[in-house]
């Protein structure tokens, strides 16, 4: 049985993790982490979501260190924002609980330091920009096609719904990232984040960022190879959220027999590395 504390319980992705976990056999929700003194504190998570009374009761952030402690918790699993996400792994990490994170929008700085969490407290981590098993098969794609195309223009577009905070999107700079590898050209050189006024002929070795927010859209990405008379076009389109809660339960699962001290990603819980 894994013992698993959820922060953002209440949230969009919060709750749809909860109500997978607790139809699982092997799986048991210990914890249920809201904002600092959320006015939820103490109510059952179950009746919050809509599933019933399940007997773990809602517990503000302020006392995340003793919730983990006194519940046993050996997963935190969180899909929050950054800057809360940081410090919550943080004190996750150095009470030895295993970590599943898909926040997004950390600092180069603070995916140092995450590492450095992570390998100093040697606990078992899977951190991913997209938990989406589809996505993680699209960076696969790119990385295999991107070296037959290095003299094509690249260009990635990505669209989320309006109230997502960060941009470009997680999953956006981790294919931009897997490309500028694969060829190997520098991030900080070559990224290209939208286009206004007179910006001169496209040079050949940028990769430009296109950023899209509108409605309740889940989340569609598609990187353009376009070279002369053709282009290849990469693009995978999320549905629903459903597609990342069936990856964090595949990584619940992985994370068991992760070596400790490593930060992994959905490549290595899929086997695509």
């Amino acid at each position: 049985m894994i013992n698993i504390a959820v922060t953002g319980a209440a949230g969009r992705m919060g709750s749809g993790i909860i109500k997978k976990v607790v139809e699982q056999e092997n799986m048991e929700l210990v914890a249920a982490i809201e904002i600092p003194n959320s006015p939820l504190e103490s109510k059952d998570i179950g009746e919050v979501i809509g599933i019933g009374s399940i007997g773990v009761p809602v517990t503000g952030a302020q006392d995340l260190k003793s919730v983990l402690k006194s519940s046993g918790a050996e997963v935190l699993v969180d899909f929050t924002i950054a800057s809360a996400a940081f410090n919550t792994i943080r004190v996750a990490s150095n009470l030895g609980v295993n970590l599943i994170v898909g926040t997004t929008g950390f600092t180069d700085e603070q995916k140092k330091e995450i590492h450095n969490f992570v390998n100093e407290n040697n606990v078992k981590a899977v951190l991913s920009s997209n938990m989406s098993i589809g996505v993680n098969v699209f960076f696969k794609a790119l990385k295999d096609i991107t070296p037959f195309l290095y003299d094509f223009d690249i260009e990635i577009i990505e669209a989320h719904h309006n109230k997502k905070k960060d941009s470009p999107s997680g999953t956006a700079m981790t294919a931009f990232n897997v490309i500028a590898k694969e060829l190997n050209r520098s991030p900080e050189e070559v990224a290209i984040y939208g286009r206004q006024g007179l910006v001169g002929e496209r040079t050949n070795k940028e990769i430009g960022l296109h950023a899209i927010r509108g409605g309740d859209i889940v989340g569609d990405h598609t990187v353009m190879f376009v070279g002369e008379g053709e282009r290849i076009e990469i693009s995978h389109k999320a549905h629903t959220r459903e597609v990342f809660i069936a990856g964090v339960m595949r990584a619940l699962n992985f994370i068991e027999n992760a070596v400790p001290g490593k930060v992994n990603d959905m490549a290595d819980v899929l086997g695509l590395n």
